[in-house]
């Protein structure tokens, strides 16, 4: 199963609110009649409901359909692939929990600031994702094959940001988020300058660490041996600078983006502080 866009909602409620309107404006006298009777057993409130309810998941799947089709193929299929990914990794005690998937929506909220509109499609992926049969290697697959290696890398930036929103993080989950590294080839370089940003707790606010470390959480940054000398940290620097140019991930729409600026953030900080020491 590959990500189709939603189709534009159908009327199969307007019959109803046709009706409901020519009762509430005084036409089809002959229907008024009959529904007169109706109205003291209450079921005409309860269509007055069943209209509200159509009417509002209309609205809804309206402004999905709208917002996917202002989107390039790009990012909708980026979208997916991650959703269907992200379920895959709760899914691997065998069962996906309400605050999994709770963790899952707060990312897309808070971390890619998601407004509301956004937020109704990403809870229909989803949906859509928890009763998916697709097997995680099927869908690294198809990700490894659509995508090329500056989308892959911020694919593990996003499963390890998600992941490491809980304090403690299983090791089987962290194995796993290797595996997938390994199968979408990223470089083992790539990989320790990914892990080590979350192992030492970065904070993409303050640019700074929580976690103890020294002077080792920058070198791992830029994916080097403590104690590098300046000329391999300057190559470093301008190395990972590249991959993660903003530029290269434009295609996959403005939030992936933005997360490219706050990993070229992470990386210049820690630049900063190595080559002045």
């Amino acid at each position: 199963m590959q990500y189709q866009r939603h189709k534009q909602p159908g009327c199969g409620g307007c019959i109803l609110i046709i009706l409901l309107f020519s009762l509430l404006t005084g036409g089809f006298s002959g229907l008024f009649n009959f529904l007169g009777f109706l109205l003291y057993s209450g079921i005409i409130a309860i269509l007055i409901f069943i209209a509200i309810f159509w009417g509002f998941s209309y609205w809804i799947q309206k402004k999905v359909s709208t917002y996917e089709a202002s989107q390039t193929e790009s990012h909708n299929r980026f979208v997916w692939l991650l959703v269907q990914i992200l379920i895959n990794i709760a899914k691997i005690d065998g069962v996906v929990s309400k605050e999994e998937i709770s963790t899952i929506q707060n990312f897309f909220q808070h971390k890619l600031r998601y407004d509301q509109t956004k937020m109704y499609w990403v809870k229909d992926l989803i949906k859509e994702a928890v009763s998916s049969t697709q097997s995680m290697e099927t869908l690294l697959q198809e990700f490894r094959d659509t995508f090329a290696y500056e989308p892959r890398l911020i694919l593990l930036e996003l499963i390890y940001q998600v992941l490491y929103t809980n304090p403690q993080v299983p090791e089987a989950e962290l194995k796993l988020a290797r595996d997938i590294a390994n199968f979408l080839e990223i470089k083992e370089y790539d990989k320790r300058t990914i892990e080590a940003k979350y192992k030492y707790g970065y904070s993409d606010q303050q640019q700074t660490y929580s976690r103890p470390g020294g002077m080792d959480r920058y070198y791992a940054v830029l994916g080097l041996e403590s104690g590098a000398d300046a000329v391999a940290i300057k190559k470093a620097h301008r190395k990972l600078s590249m991959k993660y140019h903003p530029d290269k991930v434009q295609h996959l729409g403005e939030e992936f983006r933005a997360v490219a600026e706050e990993k070229m953030k992470e990386i210049n900080a820690a630049y900063d502080i190595l080559k002045k020491n």
